[in-house]
């Protein structure tokens, strides 16, 4: 299927991004030759900087092939920024909604176009302390598996330098570099014409993210944990802990009371005598 031209409003935000991006960052582009000429198909991305967006964004313009991405519905309502999220084509995610899964079908609809929709199958930021990405949502595997397009892993690294995660000042001096790497795709055809069940989604998106990972591997030169950090699996230890703390108080809180009433009753049988 031939792809879609790019259009006036990619267009129009290139000569806006582009300039600050080219002066605050140095660039280390590889795998370009892996971004399909012709044809939908999805790019999995690590996420690890609010920024990083932009910086993927840049590689992947210039490859001739911009990406969909999947962004939140409030942005789409915001005066200039929502028409040119509008008008760049990109998909609204409506969260904590009946809607929400209209951002698949509207995935699924973009793939069979022709284009290509780009998922940070993370959902956030990475809060792996050492920035490697995290345990990925099934999104992308789900969208993939249902079209049975070409997912191509990217991997990226140095916007988070310029602007860490969740910091509010970017740290311009020295200059940074942009690190993307893009691999070929990945091998997903043994799950394919089978039912989607969850323990399907999650080892499909599971080979997605070891192909990110591997990669990101590459560009660091070092080597990611063996267990990806999991925020479900941490929410469920913050919660432990937090009990454990609340019983721990609870328990002080007995043993004061028990020790002032046996104080009281010392003292009563002490006035007694």
């Amino acid at each position: 299927m031939p792809r879609r031209r790019i259009g006036f409003w990619y267009r129009f935000a290139a000569v806006i991004c582009k300039p600050p991006l080219v002066v605050l960052l140095k660039r280390d582009w590889r795998g370009m030759e892996n971004i399909p000429a012709e044809g939908g198909f999805i790019t999995a991305v690590n996420h690890n900087s609010h920024i990083d967006p932009l910086a993927y964004a840049h590689f992947q313009y210039n490859t001739g092939r911009v990406p969909r991405f999947l962004a939140k519905s409030g942005l789409f309502n915001k005066g200039f920024v929502g028409a040119a999220m509008r008008g760049t084509g990109q998909i609204p995610v409506y969260r904590e909604s009946t809607d929400a899964l209209s951002a698949f079908r509207a995935a699924i609809d973009a793939v069979e176009r022709g284009e290509c929709v780009a998922f940070y199958p993370e959902g956030t930021l990475t809060r792996d302390p050492n920035g490697w990405p995290m345990t990925g949502k099934t999104g992308a595997a789900r969208v993939a598996l249902q079209t049975k397009c070409p997912v191509i892993p990217v991997a990226q690294w140095g916007a988070n330098e310029l602007l860490p995660p969740y910091a509010r000042k970017p740290r311009l001096f020295p200059r940074k570099t942009s690190r993307v790497l893009a691999g070929p795709p990945v091998d997903l055809s043994r799950f394919y014409d089978r039912e989607m069940t969850p323990e399907l989604l999650k080892e499909a998106t599971e080979a997605i993210m070891a192909a990110v990972t591997r990669l990101l591997e590459e560009i660091r030169g070092e080597k990611a944990p063996e267990t990806p950090y999991d925020p479900r699996t941490e929410r469920m230890e913050q919660r432990r802990r937090t009990h454990a703390q609340r019983n721990g108080r609870n328990g002080r809180q007995d043993r004061t009371r028990g020790e002032r009433a046996a104080l009281r009753e010392a003292r009563e049988e002490g006035l007694g005598t």
